[in-house]
């Protein structure tokens, strides 16, 4: 959709004698659509049915358009009145936003090869009222009859016990453009860079740290405008009576050295060369301590990057300690993680040996409870499993070997 503008500049009155011409500019209103797609797949189908009319199970968030969103399916259906005969596919609108309008597709793929899919499409045809609108963070778009149950479980869209659905998202952005005199590439920001190095150079420090024995060289400023721990501790009411040189206590040197590099660069370090070892182990145990460091100095960035490199490296020497650090510092996406990990009865009896269950029995029994509640789930799995002649294993937490994910 192209808009064109016209703007008229005021000229002074034309004289008698050489009459002039308005001044004439344009301006262009452009709107596209930013387009992507997340592929949901349903596994162990069977179980799923008896969850209950309005419950769901939901996708990994996907991110278009600077939105994210989930896709939601529903088993038994959305709606009361149907009493369970259909199921129900939405898509949601997951992170904040006012009046997203966007183009939606869902599809339920036709997994005999002879692609015969179910598809509902804004895509590519004339709508009445144009692109639908999601008013704020929940708002969802889809059908409360998508497929009716009986005809869904005799059809090709079902291939052993498992649903595909494709959902594709468009969301529609508008910018309105003068014309361009000239163009001048910008390179991309490097004030880290600058920082870094102002760090490594040593020059203008003004404060020093003492950690465990080792000396690093600081300045008070910089600490101050990334941290609001050091600017309450350097620069506040009730700032340390010393704050040229400051004793750190319960934390390792390497640590409070990835900290300052974070601070500086705004980057993590490397870890295999901070550690001196070239192990998972070594990166995972680094990871936890300067989570634990960047939640004390209210590094929220820092803390994030930490808990995404922890759930990645999820294994079974280090996720008792994770999972006991997952609690103590709030961190919900990594404790979930872990609770899915440490549940699999595949790892549960050998995460039960290691040193850090132990750990985790001392400093946080109430995550005992929780992971209590995920192993019955999983037993109950087994059991209707075994009424309905499966076999196989489910390796989630959920109905259908995935994780549930709460109502956004």
């Amino acid at each position: 959709m192209v808009g064109m503008g016209r703007v008229y500049r005021e000229t002074s009155k034309p004289s008698s004698s050489s009459p002039s011409t308005p001044s004439v500019t344009t301006s262009t209103s452009i709107s596209e659509t930013v387009t992507g797609s997340h592929e949901f797949r349903i596994n162990g189908y069977s179980l799923s049915k008896g969850i209950g009319i309005g419950k769901y199970m939901a996708s990994d968030v996907f991110v278009v358009g600077g939105y994210a969103w989930a896709i939601y399916f529903y088993p038994d259906g959305k709606s009361i009145e149907d009493n369970a005969t259909y199921v129900s596919v939405f898509i949601a609108l997951a992170s904040e936003g006012t009046d997203v309008r966007a183009l939606f597709e869902l599809t339920l793929v036709d997994q005999s090869g002879k692609g015969r899919h179910k598809v509902h499409t804004h895509f590519g045809r004339a709508l009445e009222s144009g692109p639908y609108t999601l008013k704020y963070r929940g708002s969802m778009w889809g059908y409360k009859r998508f497929f009716k149950r009986t005809a869904l479980e005799t059809s090709d869209y079902l291939k052993d016990d498992c649903l595909v659905v494709n959902c594709s998202v468009g969301v529609v952005r508008s910018h309105t453009e003068g014309p361009k005199i000239y163009s001048i590439p910008v390179p991309p920001s490097d004030i880290g860079q600058h920082f870094g190095q102002l760090l490594e150079s040593g020059e203008g420090t003004d404060v020093s740290f003492e950690v465990n024995g080792e000396i690093f060289a600081a300045h008070k400023l910089v600490l101050a405008a990334r941290s609001p721990v050091f600017r309450a501790q350097l620069f506040g009411p009730m700032k340390d009576q010393n704050t040229q040189f400051i004793s750190v206590e319960d934390m390792e040197a390497p640590v409070f050295k990835a900290l300052l590099h974070f601070i500086y660069w705004d980057s993590l370090p490397d870890m295999e060369e901070l550690t001196g070892m070239n192990s998972k182990w070594a990166s995972t145990l680094m990871s936890q301590h300067l989570l634990a460091a960047a939640d004390r100095y209210g590094l929220d960035r820092l803390r994030l990057l930490c808990e995404g490199n922890l759930c990645e490296d999820v294994a079974i020497n280090t996720v008792a300690t994770t999972l006991a650090l997952a609690e103590q510092h709030h961190c919900f996406q990594l404790k979930s993680v872990c609770l899915d990990f440490v549940a699999n009865p595949e790892n549960l009896r050998a995460v039960m040996q290691t040193d850090g269950f132990g750990y985790l029995k001392e400093s946080c029994p109430s995550v005992l409870t929780e992971l209590l509640e995920y192993v019955a789930r999983m037993n109950e799995h087994s059991v209707i499993t075994t009424k309905h002649g499966n076999e196989a294993f489910l390796d989630g937490s959920d109905v259908n070997g995935r994780r549930v994910k709460q109502r956004i």
